[in-house]
């Protein structure tokens, strides 16, 4: 007896949707940025940006997106995941993680003129990092001092 093996169809495929990932750093903190096609929503580690409680921390992190027109941002979905360092560093954090994202998806050399015009650190990381605390004072440069004269 002879077993005849069922055949799939296979579907057909799909073409694969365009998603650009961008990192950002700030001193400690480490942020990626997701950006696809989508209906105009921006996250920051699944927080709606509207519903995030810090103002001037919503305000750091949109500031990129002002350099993208309106009609443009409503066709981008934006998803941001930020760890580590403090409420400043993440902002700066998302904030330069949005601006490579939004550059390389849209590929346009005007849009990254334009940030690099504005504020160079939207598009190229801080290289700054906290100095280490030495051994011979309370902090990194401070050194302890005689009170006995």
């Amino acid at each position: 007896m002879i077993l005849m093996a069922k055949t799939k169809k296979k579907a057909p495929r799909k073409a694969k949707e365009k998603v650009v990932v961008a990192r950002g750093k700030r001193k400690r903190a480490i942020a990626r940025a997701t950006v696809r096609a989508g209906k105009g929503r921006v996250s920051v580690n699944r927080f709606e940006l509207t519903a995030l409680e810090n103002p001037f921390f919503a305000a750091v992190v949109s500031e990129p997106l002002a350099f993208v027109s309106p009609e443009e941002l409503a066709k981008l979905d934006i998803s941001v995941t930020v760890e580590g360092g403090g409420t400043m560093g993440r902002a700066q954090a998302c904030r330069t993680a949005i601006a490579k994202a939004l550059v390389e998806f849209t590929g346009d050399e005007a849009l990254r003129g334009r940030m690099m015009g504005w504020d160079r650190l939207l598009l190229v990381e801080d290289s700054r990092r906290v100095e280490p605390k030495k051994f011979k004072g309370p902090k990194a440069r401070a050194r302890f001092t005689k009170s006995y004269r």
